[in-house]
């Protein structure tokens, strides 16, 4: 016996994104459907998932070619399984750590300089003399970086794991 197959607004209702999205997920090859005999898209439950997935990793800061990339992943011949779905995902480990440390270090910093060259702080003038932060490039560099100068020698320190 075949699974039953879902229609758009059915997946639509199940994961709260709506057909215009789900349609869009579909054109840029992150799911697929089949069509009904009067050409309504119709989904495998699994769908399901993967659009739980896409909308988990566009949450992690994953662009849309890196989440093609990880589906390209998963088992096209066979619905995946909860093993295949950790494998996925375990890949994200580090990228969300350093999301995390990044998002301590801005709310450790954000009344302080963070690096971004501004000059505007009174801070500034021990932080980022010079703007010497402007050398290691764009953005606010001692968040984005996790460095922080030592106002004492001038020089850089590790801002986490120091």
């Amino acid at each position: 016996m075949s699974e039953p197959l879902l229609s758009i607004g059915e997946v639509a209702e199940r994961t709260g994104v709506t057909t215009s999205a789900l349609r869009f997920y579909e054109a840029e090859g992150l799911l697929s459907s089949k069509r009904s005999a009067g050409g309504q898209r119709r989904y495998p439950r699994s769908v399901l998932r993967r659009v739980a997935f896409v909308r988990v990793a566009q949450r992690v800061g994953l662009s849309l070619e890196e989440i093609q990339g990880a589906l390209a992943t998963l088992p096209a011949s066979r619905t995946s399984t909860k093993a295949d779905w950790a494998r996925l995902s375990a890949s994200w480990r580090a990228r969300i750590d350093e999301q995390i440390a990044v998002l301590e270090r801005l709310r450790d910093e954000l009344s302080s300089c963070i690096g971004c060259g501004c000059l505007s702080l009174r801070e500034c003038s021990l932080s980022n003399p010079s703007d010497r932060a402007a050398a290691d490039g764009p953005g606010p560099r001692y968040l984005i970086a996790g460095d922080r100068p030592s106002p004492l020698r001038g020089s850089r320190s590790k801002a986490i794991g120091a």
